[in-house]
């Protein structure tokens, strides 16, 4: 009699268990298929395109338009000296959905870092400028040649101001590389990330950096096949 019973509890704890593993894998199951039918999907790993020293009449369109053919966006951090002339192309910028950020109006070192006022004079004046062609203010800023080495006083007086700084931890090298190949380009952007769940990548829209815009698509085709989502600031 008690064996009977102790197999009859046995039988019946079997069976529970049975349901609520069956039922966790339809939860799972449904969850998994609802998580494929939208677009709020949310990947480890993040990816930041960014463009400094533009726009320029030669590069810029051209690296807009893989980044329109790739629905990516990115971050464009200007130098207003450049922009004074070019403000439809800004303005193109900002229509697609990209981040104008600010960068400098002079890129001259030595004036921009002579004093924490001159640094926020720089950037004030590089600001109105997106302010008159966009309609609003950044809020987003790099120094010229990154933050690395700067006086605690320069940095102190940018986020002070209101503006958050972004460096980079991967680059495409196309500052760096004299007249460089596409392939150059592209060795440099899948090689060079520090941290590949976060990549800030560095590169240059300005008049010489062709090699950065034939580069792209490919730069892009990649990432995406190792599972990025695309991100601007």
């Amino acid at each position: 009699m008690n064996r009977n019973f102790t197999a009859v509890c046995a039988a019946l704890l079997m069976c529970a268990i049975l349901i609520v593993f069956l039922g966790s894998f339809a939860v799972a199951k449904s969850s998994i298929s609802i998580a494929a039918t939208t677009d709020d999907i949310v990947s480890d790993k993040v990816i930041y395109l960014t463009f400094d020293d533009g726009p320029s009449d030669r590069v810029t369109p051209k690296i807009l338009d893989v980044l329109n053919e790739e629905n990516v966006k990115a971050t464009f951090f200007i130098v207003g000296k450049s922009a004074e002339n070019r403000k439809p192309l800004v303005k193109r910028i900002y229509d697609e959905g990209h981040t104008v950020a600010v960068h400098s109006y002079s890129h001259v070192y030595n004036e921009i870092y002579s004093s924490a006022e001159s640094l926020i004079k720089d950037i004030d004046k590089c600001n109105s400028l997106i302010r008159e062609i966009t309609g609003k203010p950044s809020s987003v800023y790099r120094f010229p040649g990154g933050s690395f080495g700067l006086s605690k006083k320069l940095i102190d007086a940018v986020t002070r101001h209101g503006m958050r700084y972004v460096d980079w931890n991967a680059s495409t090298r196309d500052a760096e590389f004299y007249n460089p190949t596409p392939q150059q380009i592209y060795n440099a952007a899948v090689t060079t990330p520090v941290f590949p769940e976060s990549i800030v990548l560095l590169a240059h829209d300005s008049t010489t950096k062709t090699a950065t815009a034939q580069a792209l698509k490919s730069i892009i085709s990649y990432y995406k096949k190792n599972g990025y989502v695309f991100a601007a600031y």
